[in-house]
């Protein structure tokens, strides 16, 4: 598996342990599509999260913004990497706004996305979001 630079392969492994074991506990009975979520913090903390469907969409929740919300909740800051896993054979990928979301914590980060066969494919925030705006900007 690559190494993003500050991100150790047992960090990395966790990171996917605890995004596939998230995504099980998703509430989905609209779209029936699971994702769970691990973020890691500069304080070595990482937090899971699973999406969150609601009968009206716009009040559902991705387990990206999910487990960012909890380690907000808990006093982290600083996003240093965020694992997406889902149990289709096809990658997941953040959608626009958790994009947004994990750019307002960090101006890069490792995003390590997992499929329901265990293969993973690594990018960076910067990939997805290019000529991002954070909160330095405001």
């Amino acid at each position: 598996m690559d190494q993003f630079i500050g991100i150790t392969p047992k960090e990395q492994e966790e990171l996917i342990r605890l995004a596939q074991q998230a995504y099980p506990k998703a509430y989905v009975p609209y779209s029936h599509y699971p994702v769970g979520a691990a973020t890691l913090w500069a304080s070595g903390k990482i937090f899971a999260g699973c999406n969150v469907e609601n009968a009206s969409f716009g009040l559902t929740v991705c387990a990206e913004r999910n487990s960012i919300f909890q380690a907000i909740a808990q006093g982290e800051t600083k996003l240093k990497a965020v694992a997406v896993a889902v149990p289709t054979e096809a990658f997941p990928s953040p959608c626009g706004a958790c994009r947004q979301v994990l750019r307002e914590f960090a101006e890069d980060c490792l995003v390590i996305l997992v499929n329901g066969q265990g293969e993973t494919q690594l990018t960076h925030l910067k990939t997805l979001l290019p000529d991002s705006f954070g909160p330095e900007y405001l």
